[in-house]
């Protein structure tokens, strides 16, 4: 069973590392210590957890839309065409690309170094085990 730490988990929770910690500590998530003292959470717990902190709406989301990818992030390039542009965002490990219309990034003002979340709504995804 694969476990993860406390930085881990709250990457994949879409939260800060001190809110994961801070739920590790009231008890709402089971973790346990490896050989070097580290604080793990097992998979199957993690899972589980992520499950019931999207129901209850823990981790708001800022927006409504039915695009539930989101993907909060940093805008590291703009190039714009004389029709349309291509932003490039950086979320975590994550590198985003997107093409949109001139106007689009003219009228949401995307530049260089802001922050900006990338919403992906896709009619087929791929999963592949790591």
């Amino acid at each position: 069973m694969q476990s993860y730490t406390i930085g881990q988990a709250a990457r994949l929770l879409g939260v800060s590392p001190d809110t994961a910690r801070r739920w590790a500590d009231a008890g709402r998530v089971a973790t346990h210590r490896d050989d070097s003292g580290r604080r793990l959470i097992d998979g199957r717990d993690l899972a589980a957890f992520s499950v019931e902190v999207a129901q209850s709406g823990a981790v708001e989301d800022a927006s409504y839309t039915s695009a539930r990818n989101a993907f909060p992030g940093i805008v590291t390039a703009v190039k714009l065409g004389d029709v349309a542009a291509q932003v490039e965002i950086q979320a975590g490990p994550h590198r985003l690309v997107s093409l949109l219309t001139r106007e689009a990034v003219e009228e949401l003002g995307l530049e260089v170094g802001m922050q900006a979340t990338a919403r992906v709504k896709s009619t087929s995804v791929h999963i592949d085990r790591t």
